[in-house]
């Protein structure tokens, strides 16, 4: 008798294992249909945006069900709207001014215009450094013309940001000596002699600008209040920022200067929901985005919408707001 209920028992788990089986096939308990891939423009494995954007992909797989995000190593800012565009990738960090020229076709996207781009989050300032040697005896920017002057390389946002802040100070490239040089050949050009000053973008302390200071005293150029109140009516990616004294090895002045935002920036593949749930996770496990990076220690919930180019994506906003 004991041996029939035994009998009968395993028969009903049995079928029970069936039904599920059966249910599965049809989908009931399948998963991957619910499964969201989402690729994360970054920059250089050498850069920032790399590790930023590889923690950012860490707690979007650990917050949101069926995520399956990956962050890709690329040629960062411009190279990413153009991956947006193209759709090889959902999300990127991009600087917030690189944004404006894309949904606004100007500059290096003149007659290029990128439609369906939306804002996530502006994430933590890239300072518009102006280097000099204490030597040169340069103190302002107005100082610069006539001199042989590093703007970045040709097409490059650096570029940008340098022709704008010289045209604060009434200072075109027919007043300097242009030199398209990227961040090491300036510094390489600056420890050299062989140019007076040098404009490069990026988080403080830079190592390009670290490694000037430990072979000669490096001077930066402010910009001045009213300057600055200037370029932000006129270019409202800028946001002001003061550069502590001591950042650099033997240079105990602080400087006001202006910054651009590293910002996150999704195509149309990201929706209102998406949006929501991407925001919510990224600023709801800040420490371990921190942790990724100094610069992402700038990173706030407060701060979230400031120096932002573009519309944000309606989810996001929500988040921001609540």
């Amino acid at each position: 008798m004991k041996f029939a209920k035994w009998k009968k028992a395993l028969m009903a788990g049995l079928a029970v294992v069936a039904m599920a089986a059966v249910l599965t096939g049809c989908g009931g308990g399948d998963n991957t249909a619910e499964k969201k891939f989402l690729n994360i423009g970054t920059g250089g494995t050498a850069g920032t945006y790399y590790p930023i954007g590889g923690a950012m992909a860490e707690v979007l797989n650990k917050d949101i069900p069926g995520m399956n995000a990956s962050a890709q190593s690329t040629g960062a800012s411009v190279a990413n709207i153009n991956m947006l565009k193209d759709g090889s990738v959902d999300l990127a960090i991009v600087q917030n001014d690189i944004t404006y020229y894309a949904v606004n076709g100007t500059e290096m996207f003149k007659d290029k215009k990128v439609e369906s781009l939306k804002g996530i989050a502006t994430l933590y300032p890239e300072t518009c450094q102006a280097v000099t040697l204490d030597s040169s005896g340069i103190k302002t920017i107005a100082d610069l013309k006539g001199k042989k002057v590093a703007v970045g390389a040709a097409g490059s946002g650096v570029e940008a940001n340098a022709r704008q802040i010289l045209e604060a100070y009434g200072v075109t490239y027919n007043d300097i000596q242009p030199q398209y040089l990227s961040f090491a050949e300036a510094a390489n050009a600056l420890k050299d002699g062989n140019i007076d000053a040098a404009f490069l973008t990026a988080g403080y302390p830079t190592s390009a600008v670290q490694d000037i200071a430990s072979q000669h005293k490096v001077r930066l150029l402010p910009v001045d209040a009213d300057k600055a109140d200037a370029l932000i009516a006129k270019y409202p990616f800028y946001t002001k920022t003061v550069i502590p004294a001591g950042t650099y090895a033997g240079f105990e002045e602080e400087v006001p200067a202006v910054s651009v935002m590293a910002m996150l920036v999704a195509n149309d593949k990201v929706d209102d929901s998406l949006g929501y749930a991407i925001a919510k996770a990224i600023f709801g496990n800040l420490d371990r985005i921190h942790a990724a990076h100094s610069a992402a220690k700038a990173i706030l919930k407060e701060k979230a919408l400031e120096g932002m180019p573009l519309p944000v994506n309606a989810g996001a906003e929500k988040f921001f707001k609540e």
